[in-house]
């Protein structure tokens, strides 16, 4: 890793203010988004694809095209101001356009949307070191990512930088970058990518910068909002936090979201949500020393009443044309809208994992397997009511993860059910959804501690409290079969594991269309005390 490079970048949209002398107080505009997911198309209010009649009726959100018309306006009305435009990562993964082109349309749209800098996100490794290797080959911008050593991976050497400056009116600004270290666990770097901690990766890239006498730093991280106000308050000289992963929206019109910003001392730390559904526009004051005198901005929701971009509308319907067939293809329909919501399926039992985990069982069930676990952000959305279509199914299940099945000791079952609600505070996406289980948990206890009551439910309803030297049927996917998300103990204690089962998705489709119209309920399978 090259640690104290720094490469001199000039900002496009400012690069006609980087002759102008600098002010003793100094302004800057950041805009900002994060966690886009591959919503190339509109998405509707459960976040995933919206249906043309819906986004013509005005009902949608976002889109590609609406972040660039929002974007395009911003820079135009910003046109004598200082700006930058930063993607917090997670460009990669979330709809059948990923699926289909495996990151080649998001780095076709992020080139014609044009960033200054963007982060690293953990799905920019989905698919290996290769996938984030095709998005830096494909953008003029800058991919940096502090706390990655890639200087062994044959892939990616010399494709992502470590920190950046960027001259814009006559300063320099420096970009700094954390990748939440946990991503080997949520996603497939190879073993030739080497994590650092976060904060004392960013404390050298600040010391870096402030030798070469950069006084104004951003840390455009991608580690989720709790570490992200523990940075703003650690890492001594990081001015302003721009962050994502954690699909946080700050805003100040919304009821119930964090404010935009929330300072930590002199610090705005701001996030955007995700799915293309927001921009957001902090604009902060410096005095001439490069310490912050004021934060002020919000996010900015792309409704209908943004103009989609027709170019990239048209190129969108170009690109849709092959995979429209299959998405529109009805396979159910439910009674009421399916909860799947991070915010539920990461924290407590939620419809949607109910859904999932009882089709993973469904389809196992005749092969002695009686207890499915699914982690909670391998959901990506909800599904409304109404006929559903198997391009829905696919945006709440598109990593393409296959059916897994094997045996496990009683007493692992519990290891990994208390491995799944380890990082509940964090909203971790490890958080164990069930079936052919009850299990009790209590946050408040030691990681470790915190599972109880497990039971194992019979196929008629009776429960029996599980044996920890017995061994039971297990189905699960094949990510966390592998160890995804810090599921090691079925890696590990796995045995006569079969991983090439069905598509996870056409197993919830097939059960859908089983059991409808669907009616989603929670039975109280997961109790938090």
């Amino acid at each position: 890793m090259q640690k104290f490079k720094t490469t001199l970048w000039l900002s496009a949209a400012t690069l006609a203010l980087s002759t102008v002398v600098a002010q003793a107080d100094y302004s800057l505009n950041i805009l900002h988004i994060n966690d886009l997911h591959s919503r190339i198309e509109p998405i509707n209010k459960y976040d995933s694809t919206c249906g043309k009649d819906d986004n013509a009726e005005g009902k949608c959100f976002g889109g590609y095209a609406r972040v660039k018309t929002m974007l395009d306006k911003l820079r135009a009305e910003l046109a004598d101001e200082n700006t930058i435009v930063l993607d917090a990562g997670d460009q990669y993964q979330g709809s059948l356009m990923y699926t289909t082109y495996k990151g080649d349309v998001e780095a076709e749209l992020a080139e014609k949307v044009g960033f200054d800098v963007m982060a690293v996100g953990n799905h920019e490794f989905d698919d290996g070191d290769e996938g984030l290797a095709k998005l830096a080959d494909a953008v003029s911008f800058p991919i940096i990512s502090g706390n990655i050593d890639v200087s062994q991976s044959n892939i990616l050497k010399g494709k992502v930088e470590n920190h950046v400056v960027l001259e814009v009116g006559g300063k320099k600004i420096g970009i700094i970058s954390a990748l939440a270290a946990d991503t080997v666990e949520t996603s497939s770097p190879s073993g030739a990518v080497n994590f650092t901690d976060e904060i004392e990766s960013l404390k050298a890239d600040v010391a870096a910068l402030e030798g070469e006498g950069v006084d104004i730093i951003i840390a455009l991280n991608h580690v989720g909002l709790a570490k992200d106000l523990e940075i703003a308050e650690a890492v001594e000289g990081i001015d302003v936090v721009v962050g994502g992963h954690s699909h946080t929206l700050m805003s100040n019109t919304v009821e119930g979201a964090m404010a935009y910003p929330t300072m930590v001392g002199n610090v705005p730390v701001v996030q955007a949500y995700a799915y293309s559904k927001y921009v957001g526009h902090l604009k902060v004051d410096f005095d001439d020393d490069g310490n912050v005198t004021s934060a002020t901005g919000d996010t900015i929701v792309l409704d209908a009443s943004v103009e989609e971009d027709a170019e990239i509308v048209a190129r969108v319907a170009e690109l849709a044309g092959p995979i429209d067939e299959m998405k529109n293809r009805v396979v159910a329909s439910a009674d009421a809208a399916i909860e799947g919501d991070r915010s539920f399926c990461r924290t407590q039992e939620c419809q949607m994992g109910n859904l999932v985990a009882d089709a993973m069982l469904a389809r196992v069930a005749g092969q002695g397997v009686s207890i499915a676990i699914q982690n909670g952000g391998g959901l990506r959305a909800s599904i409304d009511a109404g006929e559903i279509t198997m391009g829905e199914v696919l945006t709440v299940l598109p990593f393409q993860n296959t059916l897994s099945t094997f045996q496990l000791k009683g007493a692992d079952v519990v290891a990994a059910l208390e491995n799944g609600v380890s990082q509940i505070e964090e909203v971790k996406g490890r958080f164990p959804q069930v079936a052919g289980l009850k299990y009790t948990f209590d946050a408040s206890k030691p990681a470790g501690e915190r599972i109880s009551d497990v039971m194992v439910v019979g196929a008629d309803g009776s429960a029996s409290p599980i044996d920890a030297g017995a061994t039971y049927g297990v189905v699960s996917n094949n990510y966390m079969r592998g160890g995804g998300d810090g599921y090691k103990i079925f890696a590990t204690g796995g045995m006569n594991a079969y991983d090439y089962g069905p598509d996870l998705a056409d197993v919830v489709a097939e059960y859908l269309a089983g059991n409808q119209p669907y009616k989603p309920f929670l039975d109280g399978r997961i109790t938090a005390k």
